[in-house]
């Protein structure tokens, strides 16, 4: 399988379950892995055959930055699912990163990982197929 990836993408968002952390808000890094096919996208060279990684970042700084989160789960599930419904894609990792997290002792940070499959046989069609 074919992969695209955005690595260490930084934003700034209020996520956290402390209150502090809602007010104040923290630097998170965001990896974004995309499974699909680019075969086509090799033999034609147009973006119209590819996933728009640029539209992925947007996505992803709109969801980090404008919404909140108690937990980097429930962040991580909220990029992945949303990222499988806007673009065809087959399968998409999410790694979170929190850096200098909230707890006694040295961390640099809290990173979660979730994979998550396309369930909508649908989104897999291109405007072309």
């Amino acid at each position: 399988m074919d992969r695209i990836r955005l690595v260490n993408m930084a934003f700034y968002g209020y996520h956290g379950v402390s209150a502090a952390e809602k007010e104040t808000g923290r630097r998170f890094e965001v990896d974004c892995e995309l499974a699909v096919d680019l075969a086509e996208a090799g033999k034609t060279d147009r973006l119209h055959s590819t996933i728009d990684y640029a539209a992925v970042f947007d996505l992803i700084a709109d969801i980090v930055q404008n919404k909140s989160f108690s937990l980097l789960e429930g962040l991580a599930e909220e990029l992945a699912a949303s990222v499988l419904d806007v673009f065809s894609i087959i399968e998409v990792t999410i790694r979170v990163r929190k850096l200098i997290p909230p707890i006694s002792g040295y961390v640099d940070h809290i990173e979660v990982e979730v994979t998550r499959r396309q369930t909508d046989p649908e989104k897999l069609l291109t405007s072309e197929e």
